[in-house]
């Protein structure tokens, strides 16, 4: 019993205890609460603050922005005006440039062209090259109504032997001369190094006469030249022989062929001429006979000819008393014996008209050759190296055609009658057996 109230004294001092605990925490949350609201209502307020502060700033620097850019497009079109400026000053400056440069060339190839001249540009004196160009068009124009007016002047010139003569120069502009001399008088060319020689003494001087007493000339036998630096060379007319000597050695085998050919198609013409001689009337003269007096008068009327032809007929004679077919075998064998006699010659002949192109070809070859063996040694800067075997190439070439054409026509022409020599053989020997064959029917 004692121990229940002991119990519930303590349970009771406990609640009392839990219930003075329970209002301390509550007033220690209450301050607590009080104190956060408190703080709560500060930050909203500073947030307000702030949020108020931010807008006001962020607009100072939306107008600080506006404004920067405002200057930065005014600061861009200005550099962009600056630029375009810079880039004309640029260009105008390169055009000074140029010009300056154009104007020293100028003034440069200027001075050098009057320097030919012996005219002095007094490039000592410290003067722009404006007032050079100046100087260089008076002079220029100084210089040119002197070139362009026919004047005289003592000088000299060469004759055609070489040998040098004093004279008067009556010069026509910058592009003739006449030479007045007591040896000869006419036209001037070129002689190189600025000299002059005589290049016809007869046709023009006349003229040369002329203008040197100041007459007005409608025509002029004259020689124009375009400087005196370079010679001009007489024109040579160029002779077979110089031709033939341009083809080289074998250009001169070619001319031997061809040569050789002559003689044997001249050959040719007078033995084919013996062998087709008077084949009709040696046939008239053995019909007549046969008709007449029989076959030994027909072989003595023949008997002093000479010929194939003749030899032909004289052996049908001596067989034609033999069957026929024996005897036209005994014909066809006499023409195979005489054309050895006639064809002599023809196929020779026909060889060298086919060799003589293939002669030219080799020169051709061989001349290219030499010109390729002359530009490696020397190079393509003069013409005159190149020009022997280009010579040698088309000169052979031509001789070869030369030959060979006129060769293979009278050739083919002379192996024609040759053949027609043959042919009219036979017909005779033919016709002689008829004859006899029918003068047996007869009897």
């Amino acid at each position: 019993m004692i121990n229940l109230k002991k119990t519930v004294w303590i349970m009771t001092a406990f609640l009392c205890l839990s219930s003075l605990q329970a209002s301390e925490l509550s007033n220690a949350y209450k301050k607590e609460y009080t104190f956060l609201k408190a703080q709560k209502t500060e930050l909203q307020s500073r947030y307000i603050k702030e949020e108020t502060q931010q807008k006001e700033d962020i607009a100072k620097a939306g107008e600080k922005l506006t404004g920067l850019q405002e200057k930065l497009i005014k600061v861009s079109d200005d550099l962009k005006v600056g630029e375009e400026k810079l880039e004309k000053l640029t260009k105008k400056a390169s055009e000074v440039a140029e010009n300056g440069d154009i104007t020293s060339v100028v003034t440069m190839q200027a001075t050098a062209a009057l320097q030919e001249y012996g005219l002095d540009m007094d490039e000592g004196k410290k003067t722009t090259n404006l007032e050079k160009l100046r100087a260089a068009f008076d002079k220029s124009a100084k210089l040119y109504d002197e070139l362009s007016s026919i004047r005289t002047e003592k000088g000299k010139f060469y004759l055609p032997n070489g040998k040098p003569v004093e004279a008067d120069i009556v010069k026509v502009g910058n592009v003739a001369a006449y030479g007045l001399a007591k040896e000869a008088t006419g036209a001037l060319a070129p002689a190189g190094d600025g000299r002059y020689k005589l290049w016809n003494s007869e046709e023009a001087s006349d003229d040369a006469k002329a203008l040197f007493s100041g007459a007005k000339l409608d025509t002029l036998d004259i020689f124009v030249y375009e400087n005196l630096d370079k010679e001009v060379e007489f024109k040579k007319e160029k002779t077979v022989a110089d031709t033939v000597r341009a083809g080289g050695v074998i250009g001169y085998i070619i001319l031997g062929l061809g040569l050789f050919g002559l003689l044997l198609i001249a050959l040719r013409v007078v033995l084919l001429s013996k062998s087709g001689s008077r084949v009709e009337n040696l046939t008239k003269t053995v019909v007549e006979k046969l008709n007449s007096s029989g076959v030994a008068a027909a072989q003595e009327a023949i008997k002093g000819y000479k010929g194939s032809t003749a030899r032909v007929l004289k052996a049908t004679l001596r067989n034609i008393t033999r069957d026929r077919e024996h005897i036209e075998d005994i014909v066809m064998e006499n023409i195979l014996n005489e054309s050895s006699a006639i064809d002599k010659f023809g196929s020779f002949v026909l060889v060298i008209a086919a060799v003589a192109p293939l002669l030219g070809l080799l020169g051709t070859v061989t001349g290219m050759i030499s010109t390729f063996d002359i530009i490696t040694e020397h190079g393509t800067g003069d013409p005159k190296l190149l020009s022997g075997g280009i010579s040698e190439a088309l000169v052979t070439t031509m001789l070869g055609l030369i030959v060979a054409i006129p060769l293979l026509l009278l050739g083919n022409l002379l192996s024609g009658w040759a053949q027609n020599i043959k042919d009219s053989m036979e017909q005779s020997a033919l016709h002689i057996i008829n004859v006899f064959e029918k003068n047996n029917v007869k009897s």
